[in-house]
């Protein structure tokens, strides 16, 4: 084949195979869009073949882009963590470590409503999964470390105390609140507030 020759096929594939990446990539993305809409409306462990018919595409196009099912929770979890990580890693206001604890709070309840069902979600599989455990087990200790953070020597000195707060500022105990007891926003922000006051009302100011 002579160059010119060469050149024109090399041409005429590059189309093609641009083609190829824009509908794997047009797939990815509606399989993965297509798994957030059903856990988000409440199929909390969706199959594959529901993700497929979702998404509007084949069985076989869901395991071609993600090699199994954690891989896709794995993706999923990386979009919902590119919505709330900047509300979580904004320093709290306050003038006192206790205000920033209340503020801590009602970010929290944002970020919480907002991964609500998600996390019900990854937490049904993390005992099958090892990546869904590490995952939790990496948000727990994000969790604890982000409120510790704003703790003073002499409260931290408390273990059982500092455990409490930790408690109360909880994805655990908002998924309480919200799901288990149905309770309404507003409301379950009212009891972490309450039960929060009511933490630090014995501790030390600084």
């Amino acid at each position: 084949m002579t160059n010119a020759s060469h050149k024109m096929t090399s041409r005429a594939e590059a189309p093609l195979a641009d083609g190829r990446r824009e509908r794997s990539r047009s797939s990815r993305t509606k399989i993965v869009a297509a798994m957030l809409d059903l856990v988000g409306k409440g199929d909390v462990a969706p199959s594959a073949a529901r993700v497929a018919e979702v998404a509007g595409v084949g069985l076989r196009s869901v395991f071609r882009h993600f090699d199994d099912m954690d891989e896709l929770y794995r993706e999923m979890g990386e979009v919902i963590a590119a919505q709330v990580m900047p509300i979580i890693l904004e320093p709290p206001s306050g003038a006192s470590w206790k205000e920033k604890l209340f503020d801590i709070a009602d970010r929290r309840a944002v970020v919480f409503e907002t991964i609500l069902p998600y996390r019900i979600s990854a937490n049904l599989k993390r005992f099958q999964s090892p990546y869904l455990m590490q995952d939790y087990r990496r948000m727990l200790r994000l969790e604890s470390d982000s409120t510790e953070a704003h703790l003073p020597v002499s409260v931290k000195a408390d273990v059982v105390g500092t455990r409490s707060l930790n408690v109360i500022l909880s994805f655990q105990t908002w998924r309480l609140l919200r799901h288990d007891q149905e309770l309404p926003f507003e409301d379950a922000k009212a009891v972490v507030r309450r039960l929060l006051s009511d933490a630090m009302s014995g501790m030390p100011e600084d």
